[in-house]
């Protein structure tokens, strides 16, 4: 599993910067996606991907302890869509 510390020690590496300052590098562009999401923007990222929010309906569904239905709330949720360069190297 990679972890925001992994990252930002590769970066910091690559870079020549801190581990501290790579680290608030990374802690910041997550922040920015989850804002843009919070606010309903998309946020692409060219050679990654794409990051949108996605309206759920409410729906019927079963708990699975007694088999009743039950109704799930309408939510958003945030998806991903890797970019062609990512689906590649995933399939190579």
């Amino acid at each position: 599993m990679t972890t925001t510390n992994n990252i930002a020690d590769k970066i910091a590496s690559e870079q020549s910067i801190t581990k501290t300052q790579a680290k608030a590098i990374v802690e910041s562009v997550f922040k920015k996606i989850a804002s843009a999401a919070n606010s309903g923007e998309e946020t692409s990222i060219p050679g990654f991907g794409k990051f949108k929010v996605k309206d759920v309906p409410a729906r019927d569904g079963r708990n699975p302890a007694t088999g009743g239905t039950i109704k799930i709330a309408a939510s958003r949720k945030l998806t991903y869509m890797p970019a062609k360069a990512v689906k590649d190297a995933l399939n190579s």
